[in-house]
């Protein structure tokens, strides 16, 4: 095993942990183009844009991310998954995260409580099961990788998918792409643990990516039933970039990507969805 830890650097509150290791399929070096853009192994096609500037960007040896200072949760979380990265899931130790400062990520103590009274778990954006065969599992435990989800949701639909994302990966043997992070489209009762607002998703997005250009997008309420279909939640991908309001693949041609609806297990039709409103005349 080869960990070659080359060091983090600060540029306009962009923080990159550049870090390399060979093993495990991650083989590939970050780096920050000149435009601003930021090109991430983790990111087929390019990392997510239009989330806050004053966001900190964190790449780690098994996920980027883009955390907000004010929700204190990453606006989005993209990671790659390979036959080698998965293990069995082990320990949930949860974490401030050390790349962050204190008033820019929430402590432990945040979700107290917030399992009895909301009905809320510690949801992880990039698993914990899809990276324990490599030795930076733990750092899927910090909370910057952590948002608060329903304990339906956490444990129903959004547990299966990410069963499907490694299935996918064992079963091609090829690397799954995965972007996925919170929406906040209604207002959600906060975590009760604190004075401060703590803000709580409406929702969450996912998106599922194959380097062929084979990508399925989904979109889940918090609302979502312990019992939903995973593939319930199937949208359009125009779906996710208006409602994420984050540009997507920004490197490539969407016009050429094609369904993986059908390599994750739904086989049906994709779900309706509701139509854009449109302002009424007077």
């Amino acid at each position: 095993m080869i960990d070659m830890r080359i060091g983090i650097c600060t540029v306009n509150r962009l923080r990159l942990g550049i870090l390399l290791a060979a093993t495990f399929g991650l083989a590939a070096s970050p780096a920050l183009a000149a435009d601003g853009e930021l090109h991430s192994f983790h990111c087929l096609f390019g990392c997510p844009l239009g989330a806050p500037a004053t966001n900190d960007t964190i790449v780690r040896e098994i996920y980027t991310l883009s955390s907000d200072d004010l929700t204190k949760v990453a606006d989005w979380v993209a990671y790659r998954i390979t036959p080698a990265s998965i293990g069995p899931s082990g320990d949930r130790v949860w974490q401030a995260d050390p790349w962050l400062s204190v008033d820019e990520t929430l402590t432990p103590h945040a979700y107290d409580g917030a399992n009895r009274a909301l009905h809320i778990d510690r949801g992880h954006q990039a698993p914990l099961a899809s990276f324990s065969g490599t030795p930076f599992a733990d750092e899927t435990n910090f909370l910057s990788n952590i948002t608060p989800q329903s304990s339906a949701l956490n444990q129903g639909a959004w547990s299966a998918l990410e069963a499907q994302e490694r299935l996918l990966a064992r079963r091609f043997n090829t690397a799954v792409y995965v972007y996925t992070g919170p929406l906040f489209e209604r207002l959600m009762a906060p975590l009760p643990s604190e004075p401060a607002l703590h803000r709580v998703p409406s929702g969450y997005w996912k998106v599922i990516a194959l380097a062929d250009g084979r990508i399925s997008a989904f979109i889940f309420d918090q609302t979502a039933s312990r019992a939903m279909p995973y593939c319930d939640g199937r949208v359009p991908l125009e779906q996710v970039v208006l409602r994420s309001r984050l540009q997507l693949f920004p490197m490539a041609d969407l016009s050429r990507f094609t369904n993986l609806d059908g390599e994750l297990g739904c086989h049906t039709p994709l779900p309706p969805v509701e139509s854009p409103a449109v302002i009424p005349g007077n």
